[in-house]
């Protein structure tokens, strides 16, 4: 049985590789030019792994095939559908700064990568998974752009090392048996974009890993991570351990982890929304940066160093409601500028070199929100990808202080 066609026109309009990576400053990372059809090619569950995958109405049936055929300046477009291979799909060719491989759903048909036949799905109590099968995705390769992807139930949901240069947007990493974006080793100038990373967990490691966003053990500049969120994670929302480069995190949601809500044994997950690096037994200095964020709810803290001594940055951040404290700065060299935390176990722990001002703390009072409903901030993302506007945890007095979405 034939697919069904893509539409007639599909194949003569030239189709833009990469995604556009809207930064901080408004402005957008380049891109490389249009390609023709003749460098598109097209995967379908019902397709056919025997052609070439370059005609709309012949699409190619697995995604690795896809891979494996695609060249520098290749775009991979994937039909709607839920894929399930029994091995992950492995990316480790490279594309380049101009011709970058693409790989996203087509249009908006929704995409779902289904790991469960995987092997360590999970594995075993206290094993490790070797490096090559980490990941429904496995990321080697440089210069991929990856977008409008669901990955459910891997071995991680997708796992990079030693990888640079990508831009992964508008991915969807939920209920794997590991962290949902884990990038380590030397991997730079990374743009993670609009990604809800949530219900990763880790049985085999009692809930002590599974973050929504892991960016740890290596180095690398250059790695953003903006319009993020993660939330309901057995572990941490964000953790940045042994990460020894500066990430910068933007405009992004943690809230909700650190709980055992799949009743696993001996659980041992940390519950912070934000673990900005830190680890291992120098505690070298990382001057990691957050901005615009916001973190609720988690079991332990808001926006913690973990014992990292660097140059962190925490401007325009919100913690609220976290059972440990708010900001905890206690061994950073830290600057704190116009910060809320109400309402957390403890609103900021700060050591003698950590120091700012315009935070609720510095300018004291009590502090309420204008909102306490995080129901818009949550839901549906805007048309672009973007996280939604909400009145939700700014300041009731209009203070210039806090996370604004």
């Amino acid at each position: 049985m034939r697919p069904n066609p893509l539409p007639a026109h599909a194949g003569a309009l030239t189709l833009l590789v990469g995604t556009l990576a809207v930064l901080s400053t408004g402005t957008a990372a380049s891109a490389p030019g249009p390609v023709t059809a003749s460098t598109t090619l097209y995967v379908a569950t019902n397709g056919d792994d025997g052609g070439t995958g370059t005609s709309s109405t012949a699409p190619l049936r697995t995604i690795q095939r896809a891979v494996d055929l695609a060249q520098p300046g290749y775009t991979i477009l994937i039909r709607g559908g839920t894929y399930a291979p029994t091995s992950n799909i492995q990316l480790l060719k490279s594309g380049t700064a101009s011709q970058p491989i693409t790989l996203r759903n087509y249009e908006r048909e929704r995409v779902v990568i289904d790991g469960e036949n995987m092997p360590y799905t999970p594995g075993a109590v206290g094993s490790s998974i070797p490096r090559a099968q980490r990941g429904a995705i496995h990321l080697e390769g440089e210069y991929w752009r990856l977008g409008g992807l669901e990955i459910v139930h891997g071995p991680y949901g997708v796992f990079g090392v030693d990888t640079s240069g990508n831009v992964l947007d508008r991915l969807i990493t939920r209920d794997n048996y590991e962290s949902g974006l884990h990038l380590q080793g030397a991997s730079s100038s990374n743009q993670i974009l609009n990604l809800d990373s949530h219900g990763n967990r880790d049985p085999r490691k009692n809930g002590e890993s599974a973050d929504g966003l892991a960016i740890k053990e290596g180095s690398g500049t250059g790695n953003v991570v903006r319009g993020a969120r993660l939330w309901n994670n057995a572990d941490d929302g964000l953790d940045f351990w042994e990460f020894l480069s500066p990430v910068t995190v933007e405009n992004s949601l943690a809230y909700g982890n650190g709980y055992n809500r799949w009743n696993i044994p001996n659980y041992t997950g940390d519950g912070n929304g934000y673990k900005l690096g830190g680890g291992g037994d120098e505690d070298l200095p990382a001057a990691h940066a957050v901005r615009n964020s916001m973190a609720w709810d988690n079991s332990a803290g808001g926006f913690i160093d973990n014992a990292n001594p660097g140059k962190l940055v925490a401007d325009h951040c919100t913690a609220w409601r976290n059972k440990g404290a708010g900001f905890d700065f206690a061994d950073a060299d830290g600057t704190l500028t116009k910060n809320v935390a109400v309402a957390n176990g403890t609103n900021a722990s700060l050591g003698s070199h950590s120091g700012g001002s315009g935070n609720s703390w510095d300018l004291g009072g009590t502090w309420s929100f204008a909102s306490t409903d995080p129901g818009a901030i949550t839901g549906p993302r805007t048309a672009d990808g973007t996280i939604p506007g909400s009145a939700f945890l700014r300041p009731a007095s209009g203070a210039d202080a806090g996370a604004r979405f």
